[in-house]
């Protein structure tokens, strides 16, 4: 793989990002391992998780099986030090009292019914002290705000954020799933004190579109771009860029939770472009739009895979050998209703 600048940090990070979010829990541990002993073969080198990582796959769970399963890896590799480390606070439960019913898995709206932990300065303060015993390190490299907390003030956050920074608890900061305004109300405030102004930017990002009139904080919509675009501090770390799989299976092409955000003329005529050039190219839908994703460089991003399996990840990793042509890359660029 090759390796990106993140923002004007100085830093290189490997043009692919690794999410580890499922390792520990859906992902048994050998099979992780076997993960992600290949990805650093293959050159990668960004690895992310969180700590709230995944709450949602046992009852009893708040979360860490994924930040104790890389710090499982880090002791028997002793690879801290070769990898860019990010991990996420704030969104860990507040309670789970009520998050399952009778189901096999929690209420849909359990997460947004009983609320996050959020980003107040002794919560950030605790999480990330807690998110360092589990990885078994002293520093990661990016902190995310996870999902951004409208309910604590700016101030609060950002101040905790810089005395984490000048701790050495963290290197860098970023935020997530947050708009375009808060942004730049963050960047105005940063320089109004001196504080570390985020790097990086983790939103939802893929080929397909948002429909028009989605009110959703956590996809890169038009403005978002255009802010990136004239912020080259700001590096866009795109999570879920195929889609759980809908690329490659048409069946998830609609009617799921995922294509609500996107589904219409739009996305159809998206679809069909992909299509095309994936029977003209032998690989799949989805190495198309990671190869696709690859080559944007206007604002430039990094897009973030998430495998499962040691397979899925095979697959995903195929996708920076794929040459796209520039008439194929432009007849992406064009498709559309």
């Amino acid at each position: 793989m090759k390796t990106v600048a993140l923002g004007r940090t100085g830093e290189r990070v490997s043009e692919l990002a690794l999410g580890c979010m499922l390792m520990g829990t859906r992902t048994e541990e050998a099979t992780a391992f076997t993960l992600l002993d290949r990805y650093r073969e293959d050159g990668g080198s960004f690895l992310d998780t969180a700590d709230c990582y995944a709450w949602w796959e046992s009852r009893d769970s708040f979360g860490g099986e994924s930040e104790s399963l890389l710090g499982r890896w880090f002791a028997r590799t002793g690879s801290r030090d070769d990898v860019f480390l990010a991990t996420k606070g704030s969104a860990r439960l507040a309670s789970l009292d009520g998050v399952w019913g009778d189901g096999p898995g929690p209420i849909p709206d359990a997460a947004t019914r009983i609320g996050y932990e959020g980003a107040g300065a002794d919560t950030l303060r605790r999480a990330l002290d807690a998110s360092l015993r589990r990885l078994g390190t002293d520093h990661v490299d990016l902190y995310y705000v996870h999902v951004d907390d409208r309910a604590t003030p700016l101030e609060e956050t950002l101040e905790a954020l810089a005395g984490l920074v000048a701790a050495g608890k963290t290197r860098y900061i970023g935020w997530s799933n947050v708009r375009t305004w808060r942004l730049e109300r963050i960047r105005a405030l940063c320089e109004r004190h001196g504080w570390p102004a985020p790097v990086a930017l983790q939103q939802q990002h893929s080929y397909l579109r948002r429909r028009a009139g989605l009110d959703q904080a956590s996809i890169v919509d038009g403005e978002q771009l255009d802010h990136l675009r004239a912020h080259d501090d700001l590096t866009l770390v795109a999570y879920s860029p195929v889609l759980k799989g809908a690329y490659d299976d048409p069946a998830r092409r609609s009617g799921t939770p995922t294509m609500e955000a996107y589904e219409g003329p739009d996305a159809t005529a998206r679809f069909a472009a992909v299509d095309e050039v994936a029977r003209e190219t032998g690989a799949t839908p989805g190495q198309v739009v990671l190869a696709w994703l690859l080559r944007q460089d206007d604002p430039g991003l990094v897009p973030l895979v998430g495998p499962r399996t040691y397979e899925q990840y095979l697959s995903a990793a195929a996708a920076v050998e794929l040459r796209l042509t520039a008439e194929q890359v432009a007849r992406l660029d064009a498709a559309g209703a």
